[in-house]
This record gives C-alpha cells, sequence and structure tokens, in this order.
C-alpha cells in the first residue's frame, strides 16, 4: 500500500503518523509544505514587493508547485492524508484529489477558527474532526489527536519542577498565564512557562507582571523547541499546564504527551471531563477565577490510566483508524 501525508506540520506532529505507517510495512511519504522556503533575501523581497504591489505570495505558490511534483515523482497513491486542507486552493486539492484512490483530512482547528470550504471539504471521501460542534453540524467522523511519545512511568523520572508550560503567542492565554503565575508564586512552586513565536519578543517586557524569583523561569522565544527535545522539559516537571487558545475546543497534545509521561494536567479545557481517561486526582479542570488549584494537587500521587483505554489512544490506534488498516 502508498500512502503520502500532506501537511504544514509546524509543530513536527505529522512525521510521526508517517513513521507508524512505515512500521506497519507501508510505503508512506510525508509532503512536508514548510520544508520549503525563501532560498535567501533576494528571494524573500521579491515575494514581500509581489505580495504588496501584486497580491501574489511567491512562497505559497513554490509550495503548492512542490507538493505537486513530490506527488508526481512518488506516482499514484492509494491513500493520502491532507492535513491543514485550508492551505491549499481548490484547484491544487482536486490535483491532489486525481492523484490517489482515497483522500481523507483530519481538522486541527475547527471551521469557525480555520474555515474551509465546502468545495474543498466534498473532495474528501472522510473527514475526521476533534470538534464536537463541527461533528454535530456536519457530520465529521470525530477522533481525537493522539499518543505519539513512548511510554515512559513515572517511577524512572526525577522531574525538579513543580508546573511546566510551553505555547504560542496567543492574547488569552497570556492573559491567564499572569494571574496563574502569581497564584503559584504565592503557593511557593517552582515552575516554568516558555512563550514562542514571532509575536512574542514584542511582549516580552510589558508581559512580566511582577519581579519574576528564582523559583519563576519565563521565557519568551522565537525559536521552537524540537520534538526531541519536547520530552525532557515535560520529564522535569511533576505537572504540565495546559490552556486553550481562543475558538479551542477539542483536546490538545498536551493531554496526550501528559498520559504518555503519566504527568497530571492543569487545564481551563472543561470537555476533558467527557472522555473516559478523565480522572479528577490526575486533571484539574480550573474553574473560572482560578480559586480551585491547590497545593494537594501537586501533593498527590499521579493515578495510571487503565492499559485498554490508554491503547485506545496511541498513535497505532489512530492511523489504523484513518486509514482504515487491518489490525
Amino acid at each position: 500500500m502508498r500512502i503520502s501525508v500532506i501537511s504544514y506540520d509546524f509543530w513536527d506532529y505529522d512525521q510521526y503518523i508517517v513513521e507508524a505507517l512505515r512500521r506497519k510495512g507501508i510505503d508512506a511519504h510525508h509532503i512536508k509544505i514548510t520544508s520549503v522556503t525563501h532560498s535567501g533575501f533576494e528571494e524573500r523581497v521579491i515575494n514581500a514587493i509581489s505580495k504588496t504591489f501584486l497580491k501574489r505570495n511567491l512562497k505559497k505558490e513554490k509550495r503548492k508547485q512542490y507538493v505537486l511534483d513530490s506527488l508526481e515523482k512518488l506516482g499514484h497513491q492509494d491513500q493520502t492524508l491532507v492535513l491543514n486542507p485550508d492551505t491549499f486552493d481548490l484547484p491544487t486539492l482536486k490535483k491532489i484529489r486525481e492523484s490517489t484512490d482515497v483522500m481523507t483530512t483530519y481538522l486541527y482547528d475547527n471551521l469557525d477558527r480555520v474555515p474551509v470550504e465546502c468545495e474543498k471539504l466534498n473532495l474528501f471521501n472522510t473527514i475526521f474532526s476533534f470538534d464536537d460542534s463541527d461533528i454535530e453540524k456536519y457530520g465529521f467522523m470525530k477522533l481525537t489527536n493522539y499518543i505519539y511519545l513512548p511510554f515512559t512511568p513515572k517511577e524512572v523520572q526525577n522531574p525538579e519542577m513543580d508546573l511546566f508550560y510551553i505555547t504560542s503567542y496567543d492574547n488569552r492565554r497570556v492573559a491567564l498565564i499572569k494571574r496563574l503565575a502569581k497564584k503559584l508564586m504565592e503557593m511557593g512552586m517552582k515552575f516554568q512557562i516558555m512563550i514562542i513565536g514571532k509575536k512574542s519578543w514584542k511582549h516580552q517586557l510589558k508581559n512580566v507582571l511582577v519581579k519574576i524569583p528564582e523559583n519563576v523561569f519565563l521565557v519568551f522565544s522565537l525559536k521552537k523547541i524540537s520534538h526531541e527535545q519536547l520530552p525532557q522539559y515535560y520529564m522535569n516537571a511533576k505537572i504540565l499546564l495546559d490552556l486553550m487558545r481562543e475558538g479551542q475546543y477539542g483536546l490538545s497534545f498536551r493531554v496526550f504527551e501528559a498520559m504518555a509521561l503519566e504527568k497530571k494536567i492543569i487545564t481551563d479545557n472543561e470537555s476533558i471531563k467527557n472522555y473516559d481517561f478523565y480522572n479528577p486526582n490526575n486533571i484539574l479542570v480550573l474553574n473560572e477565577d482560578i480559586s480551585n488549584i491547590n497545593a494537594s494537587f501537586f501533593e498527590t500521587p499521579y493515578e495510571k490510566v487503565p492499559e485498554d483505554i490508554y491503547n485506545a489512544y496511541t498513535l497505532d490506534h489512530w492511523v489504523t483508524k484513518v486509514f482504515k488498516l487491518s489490525t
């Protein structure tokens, strides 16, 4: 079987899908759009001028052509998974559709936040979504994100931090981080918060609410942390923080990273209570004024997720369902 995964993959999650398929003996390939960038300063300037005066984004055009050229080299596919379908215009998606027997998409965002035209969605054989409102409204197939990290029991970890959080810059989340940081400092907790992305550097000074004491590490960075490095940060903390961005309703990858590493979660996502792995001993859902965060949650031990429930959220189970593979 020949399968291609086409995606933007800014955070490098989608490479794990291809690796899981290859472990099953499938001829799988990842066409990563972000691997195409400006070749140099001159090309960057030309593209800026083109966008301003000609309303043409040459980098986007270059990326679309890269996808089509890659598919031509690979030949006809049995299945193609297109993530971030909003990235492509309709003619490009039609050409991708012509290159495969089955075309599937998984929507990482809900349609309110990242709209995708009906003409595009109609090209897909199956549409998966983690968003309950979109599932109910449009009849999409329900599917969460997945556990991609290897299982690492808490017994082999020696965390020095009480809490760790890494996020892209978002006004809503940063406002909540300020309130949480103040609360955690009052509790004497040792924590590290990393805010990543182009917008973060502008706000570095004005977002520091108070003088940061020694037990707190607040980092603003343009450079993201690689997936190879992330588990080390996670394993150095007892608890992971997971805050929703505006318009988010489904579960983020943070939840599944926490499950793989047997970490507790503090989150503002109320919908997590509807899942079979929810355990109030492991997962603290913040109330509106965050008054329910307390020291006891940090002190009580993690309770293991039952094996059958854990396995239902693994990447192996995910690819089996998406590509309708035999188990």
